[in-house]
């Protein structure tokens, strides 16, 4: 399979035909680049719709701070959120 290039750009081979397969693959399934990295996070649900109304970031348990936009279906669980949620309803 070639790579097709622009002027004055030299043919890379496999890397650039690899990433440029992978971000299609992630645009076909409406996932950004650095979304494997990603966790759902516990947030207070107040929070959230707050968030969405202002904008303003949220803070989960696990002390990470973000403004939230993806569906946190897609992603699993933070750990550290989880354990804290456990230790509190238990």
């Amino acid at each position: 399979m070639s790579t097709p290039h622009g002027p004055g750009e030299p043919e890379q081979g496999g890397t650039l035909t690899l990433d440029r397969e992978l971000e299609e693959l992630l645009r076909e399934e409406n996932i950004e680049p650095g979304d494997h990295e990603r966790f759902s996070h516990y947030v207070k649900k107040d929070k959230i719709l707050e968030s969405a109304i202002t904008g303003k970031p949220v803070r989960a348990l696990c002390g990470k701070k973000w403004t939230p936009g993806r569906d946190p279906e897609k992603f699993p669980v933070c750990p550290t959120c989880k354990e804290i949620y456990e230790s509190l309803m238990g």
